[in-house]
């Protein structure tokens, strides 16, 4: 971690008040989220919206420049005056100059993202400009002397009772400590003065209308009218991508933008100004600062969507755990992982970008669909190519890329821990970063040890005239089931053979390479990837399956990424992307196994379901998962609270930074209790290492925690156990 990023990170992670105010906030925002998309809230649907929305945002970057003319001769024409600034020095010297110009010593402002971009208050205040900000929550900042938690609610890493604090030190009166409004009227009274006072106002913008050169701002609190009915100069700052070609466009992005952001229908103020007032001046300055160079980049160009609803860090999961701050620059969460190195450099997003466990819920919320995940991967990787892996990683790296070495080491290391290992565990002294969970412990043979390299399919059983009979079936082990659940590993293929498919597992399998991709280091992914094709190709099977839902990610979804300057082996890729299913999507679509026939009415325990992210974002197979609980096992699941919040396993990040698997992972375990359910079936190998190291260590050793497979399975040898007993 870079110095800076490691200092915020670490007092972030210390602060168990600041996790608690933002979990409160997350489960507040996603149920007013949910109720405003729900089915017959709105005449048209999110899907319906977002699409609009998308076409609109897609059309204003292709024709940016023309656009900006556009606005620029219509603006003017209505008597405002455009500047261009194409760095952050441009925009605050033209801010500064025209400060200056109307001899204002201080300034007032309402919310403007492009301004806390470029630090303008700091760098105005060097050139002796105050400048005040006049929303609630940006002003309680200000006083704290933070920057903002959150794009669209500064405050919310804040409870009442420290606002409260907050407000008593810098006015010197009573405040109320659980009064909201009587605390937003303290505000108020104070702030009134300031606007009375001030000359020159400054604002940002929610959209540019190209057709007409007028500024559209959504507000919720009244401040914006004030300071545009009271000042004879106002500033508006505002980035170019918030230029869109029509006022029908801007409106699509108003039904979208509060929903989004607050759950709210609408903003309480949506204000279309077209032209300055009597005696008044407006200067709009238009900010590039690196979206030029967003814009040139194929990689990162749809980022410039962007209507700054902050859903995105609404949803994250991290966010949640250390808020917004860490980030280090005003746009947290996935959007300022992808276009903070354009706005600031690689350096300053270097150490965030690791805060991301690729769960992708940024993304099914995003209301213009940026493909956010994949942009935070192409940070990632352009920061190791710039900077390198650090020296262990490189290292686990060189000798996880070997096989033969890899599995030498792993052996000898089985072999020493042997006398430690107990129930799946080590019994060892935990680092007191990682103290909240158990430390698991390798299998004495790994799973490609103990299988058989084919198993003939089943010729009689509940399952044996499924789709599947007949069929060849190649099994993807996965490193984590290889090595620490080779029973999961046996299972599957139990279960595959008692559906009457031949089952074969490729010897020279390995790893798919996503520990490596997902780490940046794609030349090495790559390098894995193909030795994972060629493997799978030698089977000749009809079908590659999978327990492990994130390596069929990686197979289907990013391989083609990964291989895109390569035609032959994004070719290879695909073609064995078309015959590779998860595990659920493979009995469900393919062996399309019965209702009932694996009903069993003396199981008594109680079972709920945690989908692994990207089953649900990425594969879409959750569905087929739950038929398989509910329709073929007749299992009455619990269902799980916030099901779909990452359980905080994330690959190598609950191990680089623990402090998030740890919150995440204690979140998770906080609804599994609610359900009262006495097993917990996932269908990722991961999740499971992960959900059950740390119940064992936060005292719930009885919760038991299971894979699809091991269920279903579980449920064929007993009824082939029944058979057998009746004959």
């Amino acid at each position: 971690m870079a110095d800076g990023f490691a200092a915020r990170y670490r007092a972030a992670a210390d602060n168990p008040q600041l996790g608690g105010n933002l979990l409160a906030f997350q489960r507040g925002w996603q149920s007013g989220r949910d109720a405003r998309f729900a089915p017959g809230a709105a005449p048209e649907g999110f899907e319906t919206l977002r699409r609009r929305l998308v076409a609109a945002k897609d059309d204003a970057i292709a024709r940016q420049p023309e656009l900006l003319a556009q606005f620029t001769e219509r603006a003017r024409k209505a008597g405002m005056s455009v500047h261009a600034a194409a760095t952050e020095d441009d925009a605050v010297e033209i801010v500064a100059a025209i400060c200056r110009e109307h001899g204002a010593q201080t300034v007032i402002k309402t919310k403007s993202m492009a301004s806390e971009e470029i630090h303008l208050n700091h760098r105005l205040e060097e050139r002796g400009i105050a400048a005040v900000e006049t929303d609630v929550g940006e002003w309680i900042v200000q006083l704290r002397g933070e920057t903002p938690s959150h794009m669209v609610m500064p405050a919310i890493h804040l409870n009442r009772r420290q606002v409260a604090a907050t407000l008593r030190t810098a006015t010197g009166g009573p405040v109320p400590d659980d009064d909201v409004a009587g605390q937003v009227g303290v505000v108020r009274g104070a702030l009134r003065p300031r606007f009375l006072d001030a000359r020159v106002g400054i604002t940002g913008a929610n959209a540019l209308v190209a057709e007409s050169g007028a500024v559209l701002l959504v507000t919720n609190e009244g401040n914006e009218g004030l300071l545009t009915a009271l000042v004879d100069v106002q500033i508006v700052l505002a980035g170019v991508e918030k230029l869109l070609p029509t006022l029908d466009d801007a409106v699509s992005q108003v039904r979208l933008l509060a929903r989004s952001a607050t759950g709210q229908v609408i903003t309480t103020y949506t204000t279309l100004i077209a032209a300055p007032g009597d005696g008044q001046q407006i200067h709009v300055v238009l900010l590039d600062n690196g979206r030029g160079a967003m814009r040139d980049d194929p990689e990162f160009r749809d980022a410039l969507r962007c209507i700054r609803c902050a859903a995105c860090a609404s949803v994250c999961p991290p966010y949640q755990v250390v808020g917004g701050q860490v980030f280090g620059h005003i746009y947290s969460g996935a959007i300022g992982l992808v276009n903070t190195p354009f706005h600031h450099g690689l350096d300053a997003a270097a150490g965030p970008q690791s805060l991301c466990v690729s769960c992708n819920a940024c993304q099914t919320v995003c209301p213009v669909d940026i493909p956010l995940p994949r942009q935070i991967l192409a940070v990632r990787r352009r920061v190791v190519e710039q900077r390198g892996l650090g020296a262990l990683r490189r290292a686990a790296f060189a000798v996880w890329r070997r096989p033969r070495l890899f599995g030498a080491l792993a052996t000898a290391g089985a072999i020493a821990t042997a006398p430690l290992r107990h129930d799946g565990r080590l019994r060892v002294p935990r680092p007191r970063r990682h103290a909240w969970r158990a430390i698991p412990a390798m299998a004495p043979r790994p799973a490609h040890r103990l299988l058989p390299a084919t198993t003939a399919g089943a010729g009689e059983g509940p399952l044996a005239s499924s789709g599947a009979r007949g069929l060849r079936v190649a099994l993807f082990i996965q490193c984590i089931t290889d090595r620490f659940r080779p029973e999961l590993a046996q299972s599957a293929v139990r279960l595959l053979a008692a559906c009457g498919a031949d089952v074969v597992v490729p010897r020279s399998q390995h790893c798919c390479g996503l520990p490596l991709f997902d780490s940046g280091d794609w030349a090495g992914a790559r390098a894995m990837a193909q030795q994972t094709i060629a493997a799978l190709e030698s089977s000749g099977a009809d079908w590659v399956v999978s327990p492990a839902n994130s390596c069929v990610a990686m197979l289907l979804h990013d391989y083609p990424g990964l291989f895109a300057d390569d035609p032959a082996w994004c070719a290879r890729a695909q073609r064995l992307a078309e015959r590779t299913l998860d595990m659920a999507t493979f009995l469900d679509t393919v062996a399309r196994l019965p209702d009932g026939a694996l009903a069993a009415s003396g199981d008594t325990q109680a079972y709920t379901y945690h989908p692994f992210c990207q089953t649900r974002t990425v594969l879409g197979a959750d569905g087929a998962a739950r038929r398989l609980l509910e329709g073929v096992c007749a299992i009455q699941l619990r269902e799980l609270p916030e099901s779909s919040v990452c359980c905080g396993f994330g690959g190598s990040t609950s191990f680089t930074a623990p402090e998030l698997g740890r919150g995440m992972v204690l979140r998770k375990l906080e609804n599994i209790d609610a359900t009262g359910a006495t097993v917990v079936v996932s269908d990722n190998p991961g999740c499971l290492l992960h959900l059950r190291g740390a119940a064992f260590a936060a005292g719930r050793p009885s919760l038991r925690f299971e894979h699809l497979v091991e269920v279903l399975a579980r449920r064929v040898d007993a009824a082939s156990a029944e058979r057998s007993t009746t004959r």
